[in-house]
């Protein structure tokens, strides 16, 4: 049977870093919407270049853009035997069509783990973060600092701040996560899916708390 998994928390939280471990765990892929849509933006498709915009404004990508390219994620070999979607769905209309598409390919929703971080916090984690232009490995200034200041550890390509990750950036993007994904939590809430799991805290003992509840 199959483990599909849904990350929620606002941007910044963590989801991407807990998706990466739980790959390691239990040998499921993670689906970032994030990432499929930066390789879109590089790649210049044409998603990639209607994404750009909002991307740049700290706004949503619209729901045909980001359904489109999930949809076609899923229905990948490596998808079968479960998977761990990491910023979709984003609000109620995306986790409607979410529920379609898996309900026509006869698979459905196991978790939904909500990771909760105050957006104070948020700020001062996303604004130290630093990316590498060549390999794409993070870092970030207070926590994960590079050996060299500005300089990728792993390749040695130059270091930069990505555009969604301004202090102005995110806090517009906090604001749409409030209006439009917040949302969400009330929806699998009353679906009986939902799982908070504490945001603050080391890489470790959260990931803990997220294998203890998929396990338990």
């Amino acid at each position: 049977m199959g483990l599909n998994i849904i990350l929620l928390g606002p941007p910044g939280a963590g989801k991407g870093t807990q998706a990466k471990l739980l790959i390691d765990r239990f040998g499921i892929p993670q689906i970032s919407t994030g990432d499929i849509l930066r390789a879109a933006v590089k790649d210049r498709t044409s998603s990639g270049i209607r994404a750009k915009k909002f991307m740049d404004d700290g706004a949503l990508v619209p729901d045909d853009i980001v359904i489109s390219i999930i949809s076609d994620r899923l229905k990948m070999s490596d998808s079968v035997n479960g998977f761990i979607l990491d910023g979709f769905p984003r609000t109620v209309a995306q986790a409607d069509a979410l529920s379609t598409m898996l309900d026509d390919s006869g698979k459905s929703i196991d978790h939904v783990i909500s990771i909760t971080v105050d957006y104070d916090e948020l700020i001062k984690r996303v604004i130290g973060r630093l990316t590498c232009k060549s390999c794409g490995r993070g870092y970030h200034i207070v926590f994960d600092p590079p050996s060299v200041p500005g300089v990728c550890t792993l390749c040695s390509g130059e270091l930069c701040q990505r555009d969604d990750d301004r202090e102005d950036t995110m806090r517009a993007r906090l604001l749409t996560y409030e209006s439009q994904t917040a949302p969400l939590i009330a929806y699998y809430s009353s679906l009986g899916f939902l799982r908070p799991v504490d945001g603050l805290g080391s890489i470790q003992e959260i990931n803990g708390a997220l294998v203890s509840l998929l396990e338990g």
